[in-house]
């Protein structure tokens, strides 16, 4: 987890604090929840439960009622705490706290006569880390609709803060090739390859992205719907591929989300600096040689990579590399990571 400031914590609990999140196993890995870790605390004894989803305001879990929980709710008068515990990427302890709640009733879970869905009500706002651990799940999936058309493009800079490797390799037709990425969005991606546009638009396609810290790799499946010739390279195509929104993991989106929330902060800044009123100048002082500016040119030219570049080994898709899992709609409008300014 990165470090979020208090701002953006109670913007998180304010926005979604009533939202309630299952715990499926993809949240389960993204959040890195320890669910054998998690217990319920009541008048000094712990039970072992299944927390099966939870939000800002309460959470609820299945606990097994023939262990006398019932006997030891009625004596605490319904007061019991939750224990939750987090696997973190870059600590080695987990993390670990309570949350206070009363117990509001229960009811047969799954038509178990062991079992029993316990609804917990928080008696207070819950602790700054599980707003965040889960803010930050819920802000993705809702940017990932409402910023559908954002792109971000792969540059140096952009590159580096997301850890992400410039050079992938896409499946077609069960052939892979070797390419270039040029923009990602929530819902799909732009990339640079050696082909004929006629042979390749309208086709499923499979784009392997390869992150780091931590060490993630996606198998994005989808369709290539559009294709564009680099101007100057007949043998190099722009191809645009949208991600079949089914299968775009929840990992992937807060990745992008992430980023595209850093640009939007960034933004924010260089608006305020703006806006702020200038500075008084300081007294002059007594010139002594005249400044003589230098005449500079500058060009730009786009280096497209070569066609031995294109054509190379594209890397072997590691074992056991996460499928994806969940995504958007086409993208239209980007986001200049590499020098943000006001939108």
């Amino acid at each position: 987890m990165g470090i979020m400031t208090s701002q953006k914590i109670a913007s998180f609990y304010d926005l979604f604090k009533s939202i309630d999140v299952a715990y499926s196993k993809e949240i389960i890995k993204v959040t890195g929840l320890m669910t054998k870790q998690i217990v319920l605390k009541c008048a000094g004894d712990f039970w072992p439960c299944f927390i099966i989803s939870s939000s800002f305001q309460g959470a609820k879990v299945a606990v097994s009622i023939k262990s006398g929980i019932l006997q030891k709710l009625e004596r605490a008068n319904n007061v019991v705490s939750l224990k939750f515990c987090f696997r973190v990427a870059d600590k080695g302890d987990p993390l670990t706290f309570f949350v206070n709640t009363k117990s509001v009733g229960y009811t047969s879970y799954g038509g178990s006569e062991d079992m029993a869905l316990f609804s917990l009500q928080f008696t207070q706002r819950p602790p700054d880390d599980l707003i965040e651990i889960m803010g930050r799940i819920l802000d993705a999936n809702v940017n990932s609709k409402k910023q559908k058309e954002e792109k971000i493009i792969i540059g140096p800079d952009s590159s580096r803060k997301m850890n992400i490797t410039k050079e992938g390799a896409m499946i077609i037709q069960d052939v892979p090739r070797h390419c270039i990425l040029r923009e990602i969005s929530f819902s799909g991606a732009k990339v640079i390859m050696m082909g004929v546009a006629k042979f390749l638009v309208d086709k499923e396609a499979v784009l392997r992205l390869d992150f780091d810290e931590p060490r993630e790799i996606y198998l994005m499946k989808g369709k290539l719907v559009a294709a564009e010739m680099v101007e100057g390279r007949k043998e190099l195509l722009f191809l645009d591929m949208l991600f079949d929104e089914n299968l775009v993991p929840m990992s992937y989106k807060i990745r992008v989300n992430d980023f595209l929330s850093r640009v939007r902060t960034d933004r924010s800044e260089v608006q305020e600096k703006k806006a702020a009123p200038p500075k008084k100048p300081l007294p002059a002082k007594p010139a002594t040689k005249a400044a003589v500016a230098k005449p500079t040119t500058e060009s730009q030219q786009t280096a497209w990579p070569s066609p031995d570049e294109i054509a190379g080994t594209p890397p072997a898709a590691e074992a056991g590399a996460p499928p994806a899992e969940t995504g958007e709609a086409p993208v239209t409008k980007s986001v200049e990571s590499e020098s943000p300014g006001p939108s």
